[in-house]
């Protein structure tokens, strides 16, 4: 190797190393007074006291009341179905609607007996009385069919499915 290259990569180390050496020195020399000031601030924010933020705006939806029963009961046609697996319920509970002014259109077995709570379910055209056979019933479930065709509500506009409760 010729004299000076050997002389330049050794005066390349000694720069390197200097080098090292003051961004070291900076970086203590600017760390310190750094970490002080975030120090300070934590502090500070620590022991001011939070501003008590605006309570929350509570947004109320209400829902519309159904519109009014256009048909009377007498005119409504229920379907009864057994879903609680108990012998005589689905009996039991035409009869009492028969005594509300309903016409029933039949009381069976529905085809599953696991249901927890009773349901009222309607025909399109026919919430509002399925809300009102809900409320006579004390039925909090209503809903549109579902599960049974129109052909299986044997002439009726409402079905029932009681449930254990």
């Amino acid at each position: 190797m010729r004299p000076w290259r050997r002389a330049a990569l050794f005066a390349s180390a000694i720069a390197a190393i200097e080098l090292v050496a003051l961004l070291a020195g900076a970086a203590v020399l600017v760390a310190r007074p750094l970490a002080r000031a975030v120090e300070r601030h934590a502090e500070k924010v620590a022991s001011t006291p939070a501003k008590p933020s605006p309570a929350p705006k509570l947004v109320v939806h209400r829902r519309a009341p159904p519109p009014k029963p256009t048909h009377s009961r007498a005119q409504m046609r229920v379907l009864v179905l057994n879903g609680n697996g108990r012998t005589g319920v689905a009996h039991d509970e035409a009869t009492r609607l028969e005594q509300l002014g309903y016409r029933i259109a039949g009381a069976a077995d529905a085809r599953r007996h696991d249901y927890a709570t009773s349901v009222v379910m309607y025909s399109p055209g026919y919430r509002p009385e399925g809300v009102r056979l809900a409320h006579d019933l004390h039925v909090g479930v209503v809903g549109p069919l579902d599960g049974l065709s129109r052909s299986a509500l044997r002439g009726g506009q409402l079905a029932v499915i009681l449930g254990a409760r």
